[in-house]
């Protein structure tokens, strides 16, 4: 262990910006101005759930199997929005056409915060960090559709690329209660280190 190189525990703040409910059957969501989080997530989101069954990215499992849902909550950034649509070469991305739940400001590189990290909201709530949420063609098709000028399935598959690594994160609720607009977040990051064996 004595040549592992291990990086302390640290913090960093940020402030909620944003938020944001799936209304409807899509992954699409809504602005609103606050959030009641259960153990569940958000109450009627599409993602809300104790469980969820697993899909393309669980490829170990037999597709609909019931797991623990990790995926309840999808946390962006608005810097890494930024960089992904200029490298797309498009005005913006807004939260809402990429299934985003909350807007955070303020914490560098978003989407670089390790499993494990704790979030906590000055109301009270507490996220914790699944992991990255990887880009698909889906988020980039529900782009595209902002753009009619431009070429549908070139543009959606760009942002795969684009988007590697600041696509934002997954949470799943540890602490629930009511979130709102405005609120200060601290970001809780565990010890980190890379492992090999």
């Amino acid at each position: 262990m004595s040549d592992m190189d291990i990086k302390p525990a640290g913090r960093a703040i940020g402030k909620l910006t944003g938020l944001y409910a799936a209304k409807g059957d899509t992954f699409a969501t809504e602005p609103v101005s606050e959030l009641d989080l259960s153990f569940e997530g958000i109450k009627g989101d599409r993602h809300a759930g104790l469980t969820r069954a697993s899909g393309p990215r669980e490829p170990w499992y037999p597709r609909g199997t019931e797991l623990r849902n990790e995926r309840q909550l999808t946390l962006l950034a608005p810097d890494e929005l930024a960089a992904t649509a200029a490298e797309m070469d498009i005005d913006n991305i807004m939260p809402e056409w990429i299934g985003g739940n909350l807007l955070i400001e303020g914490i560098p590189q978003l989407s670089m915060l390790p499993a494990s990290t704790l979030l906590f909201f000055e109301g009270g709530v507490t996220l914790k960090v699944d992991f990255q949420n990887g880009p698909c063609k889906y988020s980039g098709a529900a782009i595209a559709d902002h753009y009619p000028q431009r070429e549908h399935t070139s543009l959606a598959l760009s942002f795969v690329p684009a988007a590697k690594r600041r696509r934002g994160l997954l949470a799943w609720v540890e602490k629930p209660g009511r979130i709102g607009v405005g609120e200060a977040v601290r970001a809780q990051i565990p010890e980190q280190w890379i492992y090999s064996a």
